[in-house]
């Protein structure tokens, strides 16, 4: 980086704008950011990171499926930040510094041991029992606010059990009602 004589009252060792971009530029090109499997080598680093941070062991792997990269960390004892608020404050901000690093969206999904696939599971019981409600007579079933991720997989179950189910509310009382097809 050279740095340019003083521009508009700065001094010499000022360096101006250009300069500071310039230099996250060679930064970024220096370790690979800009090409897709970036988003998940970047997640892995900020993960382990805090890891490292949380005197925590864990393996990292990194799945891409049709644009949304998967990061997963397994073994050791990870119950501290398995729970499914954690995991969801986790993921955005893995998601931020993401964003932060590439300058551009990234769609992003984290799974801290299986709490995914245990997220699932619940959200299976909860559409059940309100299939139950369903057959018992309601005429819908409201459910808790949950992420857009959340919705996704109960929107798909309410399909799978033969139920209608439509999004109401917005922000972080985004729900889902669930009726009879």
């Amino acid at each position: 980086m050279t740095l340019r004589g003083p521009q508009d009252g700065a001094d010499a060792t000022t360096p101006t704008e250009d300069d500071v971009h310039g230099l996250q530029a060679a930064l970024d090109a220096e370790a690979g950011v800009g090409a897709a499997g970036d988003v998940g080598d970047i997640a892995a680093d900020y993960i382990e990171e805090l890891l490292d941070i949380s005197d925590l062991d864990g393996d990292i792997e990194i799945e891409d499926d049709g644009g949304r990269t998967t990061v997963k960390v397994t073994g050791g004892d990870l119950r501290l930040l398995s729970d499914p608020e954690t995991v969801g404050a986790l993921q955005e901000l893995t998601r931020l510094a993401v964003q932060t690093r590439t300058g551009g969206f990234a769609r992003l999904t984290l799974d801290i041991g299986g709490s995914r696939d245990q997220r699932s599971r619940e959200l299976a019981v909860l559409v059940d029992s309100a299939v139950a409600a369903i057959a018992d007579g309601a005429a819908g079933v409201p459910l808790a606010p949950m992420s857009s991720y959340e919705r996704k997989l109960v929107h798909d179950l309410a399909s799978e059990r033969g139920l209608q189910s439509h999004s109401e509310g917005e922000g972080a009382e985004r729900h889902i009602v669930l009726t009879p097809a």
